[in-house]
């Protein structure tokens, strides 16, 4: 059992999520499911939480009512190694919601994405300062990271 697991607080729309998170990532799952009983503030039978897996990282929703929403303060990053992995996370989780700026996109429940390329960290690493900032340039002017056009800031074309 994980010891720390993010908690994502909905109104109602928690199990809808969830459903949707499962049909983007692959390895993913529902591991527990808790619904409201009688004389709860919501329908008995209702989800009051349910916790579910993404890649092995646990994770928990809460239905517990329009108290409180999300902002950009907290996000989720997924580490993509290829373009085609930037694109599939990229165009389903945006799907509903609005694209940011530089790999941050808001999913069409509120929540906070960032789709990172891992070859994009490994340039913004590169001990050529030159390098790496031209990378930073190219990607500062981004909405979906594109990694063949760092890829020709890195290298200077």
């Amino acid at each position: 059992m994980q010891k720390i697991t993010p908690c994502l607080w909905f109104d109602t729309q928690g199990e809808e999520a969830v459903d949707f998170y499962l049909s983007v990532f692959k390895d993913a799952k529902v591991t527990d499911v808790l619904r409201y009983g009688e004389g709860a503030p919501r329908p008995k039978g209702s989800v009051l939480t349910m916790t579910f897996e993404i890649e092995g990282q646990s994770f928990m929703v809460l239905n517990g009512g329009p108290e409180y929403t999300f902002n950009p303060a907290i996000s989720l990053a997924v580490t993509c190694k290829t373009q085609e992995e930037v694109d599939h996370y990229w165009n389903r989780l945006v799907e509903g919601g609005s694209p940011v700026q530089c790999g941050w996109l808001t999913d069409k429940f509120g929540v906070s994405w960032q789709i990172v390329p891992t070859p994009l960290i490994d340039m913004l690493k590169d001990p050529d300062k030159a390098k790496a900032g031209r990378v930073m340039e190219a990607m500062m002017k981004m909405i979906k990271i594109d990694i063949p056009t760092l890829q020709k800031a890195y290298d200077g074309r």
